[in-house]
């Protein structure tokens, strides 16, 4: 009743002042007056009540200047209450006609105020509300025209306040820009990075303003655009009319005759920002054949599709300093500045996010020292740096998880998101090997192609390296046209980026992108590939995933530093966990004291470690629904694996993966893994693993459909008894650089699809046995140095559709004349010199497709690295 009163804004200057009068005097006569009657109290307990909305509705009038005369009347009866009040007071009290007489007046004055206040102020109020109502609908059409007549919607916003390292982007930027062929430019970078700002740093740049002038159009799609509504918007800066649009198709039409009208003062820029995946259509919309007409978009999506693309990096250390120390006003002199140590690890956890740098900054400006130190004991105690009070940090990161749109389906959506998640598996600022995921997802989501890999990197949620075997060839090429002292340093970085010496060998080349070179067209191999995330987009993802109780996650990621177990681990009465995927990642420190765990559900365990010695944990052998085992040592030197024989008791496991171990031997101490249908070894000891088996290793694997083996150094020999797994369908053993032949019966593996032996330098010959593969569709022998001519029978491969046989140098011989009988075969993969020797078998075999290897010598993932 009140509220509405003082919202009514219906009380002038004049009533205030009366009321004031009148409250000042009803005060003096009841302190005076000891023998006041009840009506005179009454009177003061209301006006007591009312006192301070008056005051504050009279300020309110100040500044609105509404009328006086809706309440006349009332200030009228205020005023001849002062004096009957003045009269009242100065009644004998023996005069008890008279004093009754005043007081009943003095309480029809207390009924008015009383009587304003329950219906006429809400009267007052309905009134003022309609004629604010007609106020603002006025103000909202002058708004209207204003924004017709001086385009604010498609204008660009100003440039940041604080710009910092993001010079060398826009000038990168405007060069990829001006150039002829782009038409559309993609800037992408995950939320946060600082695109929109870098945008408008671009539209202040002179010579983009010299170029475009006026023809910079500047436009926010965001998540859900209305076509119309964008192209309605567009005109309004351009023209003194809001056009009206039947259809998008009429709205698209009559756009690009305004951009051809105008097109002829100046060239045009249109800029679309904040656009959201699944929009590519959006953008095709917006391409016209119009000369001098650029787009320029700006994502988290990189959109793949259009192959001119930029891609915004956080900042470095320096730049993160600076913005940093302008959010946390440190340099003003304001604060107590903390330890220099502590401001530098706060910033390292940023990682180079301006708007993380900028919320923490603005969280701990004015803070004292202590503040700050809790803060860092928080965040390396556990604490997510995304856990601080503002919650715009957070907000904006998991925009970028919002996989599922109209456009894209939801459970598809869902999927994305989860295999985001899954990449906090791993440790911190180390390789997630591309193999390791696929893995991982077959048998989490049942999915079967690695098309998530590139959505997660078109997201700017992780990087894709890829790579690519070019051989000491190249090597001694690069020494060729390098000067000696630029190679020396190139070897000095090599050697710093790869693991060992043995990774270095061959590894001389590193691509960086989203198409792979001279990739198989039927098979995708991504077994030297790998994945890295940012730490922060790696908070999120364990942040995403440890939403609910321990017991109740779905992805259960567990650090431990030296035997620190977490708490709730080393409980007596531990309760078994929920998880489908369960992380365990220790450091060097950990003395491999495992305590019991109890996870029935758990369908992929990842354990992560550094050290000379593993030990598998025991309650391994109770995981009954385990299907993939992924064991990666992240350590300098090869670590013993022990407990091996643990995996014998888990019925359904389907996939091992080790990575940097040593196993000894897997049939002495005979294994039986009788579900395992893919084991993958990645640079580890396998020399003796197969030697003095006491059983066949056919009885030990009878179900393996998949062997990958890559940079096993001491692999000298394959087993004969790995010919007798019949079911093998795929083998792939690649950079293994002291394998010299391959097993004579080779040829009994009727079923196998795909020969890998990429890279494998010494190997001299396939055996003859090979034509027996009846079923083989893919052979790869590519950067196999020694090979020199391909086995005489190859013909009898006779559903073989694709040869890889690029840097086979010393293939130099007339192919065998049974090549003539590879009806299937459709592609080959060669350099250019190799090529020539098909020429005569392409002349018959129209088909057949002849796709010469491109040598792509660069040093752009130098900067991603170094």
């Amino acid at each position: 009743m009140a509220a509405a009163f003082v919202g009514s804004a219906a009380l002038g200057a004049a009533f205030g002042q009366v009321f004031e009068v009148l409250y000042e005097t009803v005060k003096v006569v009841t302190k005076k007056t000891a023998t006041a009657n009840a009506a005179l109290e009454r009177l003061k307990s209301t006006l007591d009540s009312l006192d301070p909305v008056v005051k504050a509705t009279q300020q309110l009038n100040r500044g609105m200047g509404r009328p006086e005369d809706d309440i006349k009347h009332l200030i009228e009866q205020m005023k001849n209450g002062q004096e009957l009040v003045r009269k009242y007071s100065n009644v004998p009290f023996w005069k008890f006609c008279v004093r009754y007489d005043y007081g009943d007046e003095v309480c029809q004055l207390e009924k008015a105020l009383l009587g304003f206040f329950n219906l006429n102020a809400r009267a007052l109020s309905l009134k003022n509300e309609m004629e604010i109502l007609k106020e603002v609908n006025h103000l909202r059409s002058q708004m209207s025209s204003v924004r017709m007549n001086s385009g604010i919607s498609c204008a660009v916003p100003g440039p940041p306040d604080f710009p910092v390292g993001l010079d060398a982007s826009l000038k990168e930027l405007k060069m990829l820009l001006q150039k002829e062929e782009v038409s559309v430019l993609v800037l992408t970078a995950p939320g946060g990075c600082g695109k929109t700002a870098l945008v408008t740093m671009l539209c202040q740049d002179e010579e983009i303003k010299g170029a475009y002038k006026d023809n910079i159009l500047f436009v926010s799609v965001s998540k859900s655009p209305n076509l119309k509504v964008i192209v309605r918007n567009l005109f309004c800066r351009k023209v003194a009319r809001e056009p009206e649009f039947q259809s998008d198709e009429e709205a698209i039409n009559q756009l690009q005759q305004l951009l051809n009208q105008i097109k002829q003062e100046n060239p045009i820029l249109l800029i679309l920002d904040d656009v959201w995946p699944g929009s590519e259509s959006l953008l095709d919309k917006f391409k016209f054949p119009i000369p001098n007409y650029k787009i320029l978009v700006t994502s988290r999506t990189a959109f793949p599709r259009f192959s001119s693309r930029y891609q915004l990096k956080p900042l470095n250390e320096e730049d993160a300093m600076k913005l940093f120390r302008h959010s946390a006003i440190l340099e003003d002199g304001s604060q107590e500045i903390p330890n220099e140590d502590i401001i530098n690890t706060i910033v390292k956890c940023c990682g180079g996010f301006p708007i993380a740098l900028i919320v923490i900054g603005r969280s701990l400006c004015g803070e004292s020292p202590v503040t700050w130190c809790n803060k860092l004991k928080d965040w390396s105690s556990g604490h997510s740096i995304l856990e601080c009070d503002d919650d715009d940090l957070l907000l904006c990161l998991q925009r970028s998880l919002e996989f599922s749109d109209k456009k894209i389906k939801s459970k598809y959506g869902v999927i994305m998101k989860e295999c985001f998640v899954d990449l906090g598996s791993f440790p911190e600022d180390q390789k997630i090997r591309v193999g390791a995921l696929i893995d991982m997802w077959a048998e989490l989501y049942e999915l079967d192609e690695d098309g998530s890999i590139i959505e997660i990197s078109n997201r700017n949620l992780a990087t894709f390296f890829m790579i690519c075997w070019l051989g000491f060839v190249i090597f001694l090429l690069l020494a060729s046209y390098c000067h000696l002292l630029i190679l020396i340093l190139l070897v000095m970085k090599i050697t710093q980026y790869c693991w060992n010496k043995e990774e270095l060998e061959f590894s001389i080349s590193i691509y960086v992108g989203f198409s792979r070179r001279d990739a198989s067209e039927v098979d995708s191999y991504y077994n030297g590939d790998f994945v890295l995330q940012h730490d922060l987009l790696r908070e999120l993802a364990i942040h995403e995933s440890s939403q609910e109780t321990i017991d109740q996650r779905k992805k259960l990621i567990v650090e431990v530093s030296a035997n620190n177990l977490p708490k709730w681990w080393k409980a007596p009465k531990q309760q078994p966990i929920s998880a489908h995927l369960l992380s365990i990642s220790t450091d060097e420190m950990f003395s491999s004291s495992w305590c019991n765990i109890q996870a029935p559900e758990v369908e992929v365990l990842v354990l992560n470690f550094q050290g000379k010695k593993y030990t598998l944990p025991e309650f391994v052998e109770n995981m009954d629904k385990l299907k993939a085992l992924i064991v990666t040592n992240y350590g300098f030197f090869h670590a013993e694996l022990n407990n091996f024989h643990l995996l014998a008791s888990v019925p359904y496991l389907k996939k091992i993966r080790l990575q940097k171990v040593s196993i000894h031997s897997l049939c002495n101490t005979p294994v039986k893994l009788m579900s395992l249908e893919k084991i993958s070894l990645f640079m580890c000891n396998i020399g003796q693993m197969f030697r003095n088996c006491t059983i066949p290793i056919s009885d030990c694997l009878p179900r393996l459909r998949e062997i990958n083996i890559d940079y096993c150094k001491d692999l000298v020999e394959l087993p004969p008894d790995l010919c007798d797994i019949v079911g093998l369908e795929k083998l792939s053993i690649t950079n293994c650089h002291m394998l010299s032949a391959l097993p004579e019966g080779i040829g009994k593996l009727r079923n196998l699809k795909v020969l890998r032996l990429s890279s494998c330098t010494d190997l001299s010959e396939l055996p003859e046995s090979t034509r027996g593969l009846y079923n083989l569709s893919i052979l790869d022998i590519s950067g196999c140095l020694g090979i020199s001519k391909l086995p005489k029978h190859i013909g009898e491969l006779c559903n073989l559709t694709e040869l890889n046989i690029e840097g086979c140098m010393r293939l130099r011989y007339p192919l065998p004349p049974s090549t003539m009988d590879l009806n299937k075969l459709k592609l080959v993969i060669c350099d250019e010199e190799r090529a020539k020797l098909w020429e005569p078998i392409k002349e018959v075999r129209q088909q057949l497709k002849i796709k010469v290897a491109k040598t792509d010598i660069n040093l752009n993932w130098l900067t991603n690295r170094f």
